[in-house]
This record gives C-alpha cells, structure tokens and sequence, in this order.
C-alpha cells in the first residue's frame, strides 16, 4: 500500500493523524479549564476539521481539497501563533508571572498551540513541495 506513495503524500497523511492526537490533547486541557475564554473552543473545533480533511486529501488528491487545506493550513498556522500568545499571557497572568518558572509547569502550555503552528506549516510543505 505505501510503495509509490511519494513523500508529500505521507507527509500530509502523517499530519493528519498527529492532528487528531493533538486534538484528543487540546480538548481534553481546555475542558479541564472549563473554556473560560472563547478562544478555547476554536482548537477543539478545527484540529478534528484539520485531521479528517489531511486523511482524506492523503487518499483522494483532488484540486479542490489541495486548496481547501492549503487554507486550512494557513489558518491553523496563524491560529497557533494567536494561541501561543494567549497561552503566554496566561502564564503572565498567574502569581508572579514570568518570574515563577512553576507558572511554566502548571500554566497553559506555550509549546502545545505552537506544535499547531508546525504541524500546519509541515502541511503547507507537504502540499506545495512537490
């Protein structure tokens, strides 16, 4: 099944799957918050939209969906951005803020939005690489 898949195509099949599990992740940190801030519901609602539109463009290469996830991945990319800033604000916000390195363990987690950031520019390569 996966001879003669280039590497574009697996790439883009792998992104999708690590969306999903970084959806599971992200849902299950801001349920925990209780969604205090809006903003909370814009990962749990894109990265399950993100993952299935990866999966299916890995299986069924068709123009439309190329575009429909290129823009996917430019919001996604752009989305972590925007959410690697809440989360440090977050941590800016709790007692002592930036001076208590304890703020970084058990704060909203930088790197978690930034992953997104990554994952979707990985996305954006796999697309336009070839």
């Amino acid at each position: 099944m996966w001879q003669g898949w280039p590497i574009e195509r697996v790439l883009i099949l792998f992104a999708g799957l690590a969306f999903a599990l970084i959806a599971v992740q992200v849902t299950l940190f801001h349920a925990r918050q209780n969604f205090r801030h809006w903003a909370m519901w814009v990962p749990v609602l894109e990265l399950p939209v993100f993952a299935v539109t990866a999966i299916v463009l890995s299986f069924m290469n068709a123009g439309w969906l190329r575009w429909v996830f290129a823009l996917m991945m430019v919001i996604g990319f752009a989305g972590g951005v925007y959410g690697a800033y809440l989360h440090a604000a977050g941590v800016r916000q709790r007692v002592g803020g930036y001076s208590q390195s304890q703020n970084f363990l058990v704060g909203p987690p930088i790197i978690l939005p930034l992953l997104i950031t990554a994952m979707s520019a990985l996305g954006l390569l796999a697309l336009f690489w070839g």
